[in-house]
């Protein structure tokens, strides 16, 4: 019975998780900088290929609409994904196509305020 109800706790925050690795996923395919941006942190650490700084929300959104705008997406795969084990913190790693080059991207996200938020990502040629 205690696992039966630890499981419909836990059900609703692995669905959320899942949607909103979704639509990060969909962001980065589609070059999408300003939906990525909603599932940033305050503050976010981005690194573009030898490029690495902490920056603020409204800076990284800008970061990453730049190397878009540069690499313009034409496929994602999704290579491995993961979670803690308490779920408060998970992990992505994919393959994005853009202009004809693959870059391994590495999203990583942890739980503040009810939501899984992004704090790493990083863009490194294959």
């Amino acid at each position: 019975m205690k696992s039966l109800l630890l499981f419909a706790f836990l059900l609703p925050t692995a669905i959320q998780s899942s949607a909103n690795l979704s639509a990060i996923t969909q962001a980065i395919s589609q070059g999408d900088a300003a939906t990525l941006g909603t599932y940033f942190d305050e503050s976010v650490e981005i690194s573009i290929l030898d490029k690495d700084d902490i920056y603020a929300k409204a800076d990284a959104i800008g970061v990453v609409k730049q190397f878009f705008s540069q690499y313009q997406p034409s496929g994602w795969s999704t290579v491995h994904k993961g979670a803690a084990r308490n779920n408060d913190s998970q992990y992505c790693i994919g393959n994005l196509n853009a202009n004809g080059k693959t870059f391994r991207v590495y999203i990583y996200m942890k739980e503040k305020a009810g939501r899984q938020l992004i704090q790493e990502l990083r863009f490194d040629r294959e």
